[in-house]
């Protein structure tokens, strides 16, 4: 099992107190699809103890010491898995956020596990992962839940639609994956009713049903043995996107691309999908190499 050369590797970020965990299993499966190579990253961040007696050359010894160990451990989890498999380790200084951005930058795609952090941990957490790499990284960044997923049969991948450009990049993102996995793609799009001017439902239903499949348009050419479905709900979008990811592969929704705060940069329905979907998420930029 070979990757070929100079191909961006799908990185996974591991933790020391988890490293054998189903996001290891995700990405790793996902390098296997795509013939790509996995990398195993752990960052050692730095300490936040400031006081007399604090031996700060122990803390990092007992540190990286922990950091080898659980990479060590994650990558014998991979090889009992796939054997043959190119698989590099990486362990580096640093906030974990920023660790992983950098490696981002040359990557196919980011795989991260979450231990049910709620949403002040996640935002408010020194050494919060999730949100900033969501947010910032320039590839698609998958967040997988610790809990084991039931898919349903036949199985499908769900991605969310709104027309911008980080839709597009989703979709295409999506079908893709579901060909990959020999799924079912559904399309949906949420609908939000203005709570202000007066509107006729039906007419606003029908308006973004149409929109919703020009935007799908042309990619079943690309993937003629993935059916595709369109569906258009009613509701608040993380709402109504985190039913529908329950007993998917997945969920795809695009994000926003550059400039402004972390979550502003990310949009309000990745952000709270972070803690609501069902499945494993995956946000794609909105510009895409």
């Amino acid at each position: 099992m070979t990757s070929a050369v100079g191909s961006r590797p799908v990185v996974v970020g591991v933790d020391a107190g988890d490293p054998a965990s189903a996001a290891l299993a995700w990405a790793a499966d996902e390098a296997v699809r795509r013939g790509l190579p996995l990398r195993l990253v752990h960052a050692v961040p730095p300490s936040s103890r400031d006081y007399r007696g604090f031996d700060e050359g122990h803390y990092r010894t007992a540190m990286h010491e922990a950091g080898e160990a659980a990479l060590g451990e994650a990558r014998l989890a991979v090889e009992e898995r796939y054997s043959g498999l190119d698989i590099s380790i990486v362990l580096a200084d640093g906030q974990p956020g920023q660790v992983i951005c950098r490696r981002a930058a040359s990557a196919e795609m980011v795989v991260l596990g979450t231990r049910g952090l709620s949403r002040i941990e996640a935002v408010l957490s020194t050494y919060s992962v999730i949100l900033p790499v969501t947010a910032q990284a320039p590839c698609p960044v998958v967040i997988v839940r610790g809990e084991e997923q039931v898919a349903e049969e036949p199985p499908y991948v769900v991605v969310g639609v709104d027309g911008s450009g980080g839709s597009g990049a989703a979709i295409d993102f999506a079908f893709d994956a579901a060909a990959r996995r020999g799924a079912e793609l559904r399309a949906v799009w949420v609908w939000q009713a203005p709570t202000i001017l007066p509107i006729d439902k039906a007419t606003a239903i029908q308006e973004i049903g149409r929109q919703l499949h020009e935007a799908t348009a042309g990619r079943t050419a690309l993937h003629p043995d993935v059916r595709l479905t369109h569906e258009v709900l009613t509701g608040h979008p993380v709402e109504q996107l985190a039913a529908a990811s329950e007993n998917a592969l997945a969920l795809v929704v695009g994000r926003r691309g550059r400039g402004g705060f972390t979550g502003l940069r990310l949009g309000s329905v990745p952000h709270g999908l972070l803690h609501r979907a069902r499945c494993p998420l995956v946000t794609v930029p909105a510009e895409l190499d």
